[in-house]
């Protein structure tokens, strides 16, 4: 992507802990650069969180307009990427990180709930990506999703959400290779156990705390500033030969897993 001298943002679920997160280390990333952000930021409902994320991005020096979506409505995915795009003046990053959850065993699972876990985490992403590709063409822009280490190995009691998610990142590495022509790169982030304030009630209980830090390799819960670093790696010059990749952020926990076995085998000397 170019260094112009503004870098164009659209940012779903941005009052969560990671996309607030994003937007922040994307502003502190344009800054780097020399480039004013004008940024979208997008929630599901107007409110005092979404004024206040705008408001610290406006005196942070950032060009921020707070936009608000149901993004299970079709036609209101496109709409919030054709104001996004309007108010910023064209479109140089799709951060779709908006997502929900319905922990449900599949036998009980509702078809409402299926149909909603797949409308926000999946379809939602190509809507808001096939609304603004011409914007993004012209800009030969970035397209972010966030999926989930659920994605990629199955979580049961979570319903749709491993579903919905794997489905997320095959539909970002199909993208990267139906858009590769218009020079848009598209990639996944898929975070393993992050501490978000959606997350915080889990870590509140200290033998939850302690087990989990002991579950990861690198020896602590993930941030939503790490998942933040790695989008906007993503999204940058950095990366620019990077397209239809997952990135596994999880601190080592899902290649740990075979080491837990019991009666893994021994080193041996002779």
């Amino acid at each position: 992507m170019k260094n112009p001298v503004s870098l164009r943002a659209l940012v779903t679920g941005a009052t969560g802990g990671i996309g607030r997160a994003t937007c922040l280390a994307l502003l502190a990333s344009a800054r780097a650069h020399g480039q004013q952000l004008k940024i979208a930021v997008a929630a599901s409902r107007p409110g005092p969180t979404l004024d206040a994320l705008v408001a610290e991005l406006q005196a942070a020096g950032a060009q921020a307009t707070g936009l608000a979506a149901d993004l299970a409505d079709a036609a209101a995915c496109e709409q919030l990427a054709n104001q996004a795009i309007a108010v910023c003046g064209g479109l140089d990053v799709l951060i779709s990180n908006a997502g929900v959850v319905r922990p449900q065993a599949l036998a009980t699972l509702t078809l409402t709930d299926w149909n909603l876990v797949f409308e926000v985490d999946t379809r939602a992403t190509w809507l808001l990506a096939r609304s603004a590709y011409q914007a993004l063409a012209k800009s030969r822009g970035v397209i972010v999703a966030v999926g989930s280490i659920s994605g990629l190995f199955p979580f049961p009691g979570l319903g749709a959400y491993s579903p919905a998610k794997a489905a997320l990142i095959m539909l970002c590495r199909q993208l990267a290779q139906e858009w590769a022509g218009d020079g848009i790169r598209v990639n996944t982030v898929s975070p393993g156990l992050v501490r978000t304030p959606l997350t915080e009630p889990v870590y509140r209980d200290e033998e939850v705390l302690q087990r989990r830090i002991e579950a990861v390799p690198l020896g602590r819960i993930g941030t939503p500033e790490d998942v933040a670093s790695a989008i906007v790696y993503l999204c940058g010059p950095g990366s620019g030969y990077v397209t239809g990749i997952d990135m596994r952020l999880d601190g080592g926990l899902c290649d740990h897993k075979l080491g837990n076995i019991p009666g893994k085998p021994r080193a041996r000397t002779t």
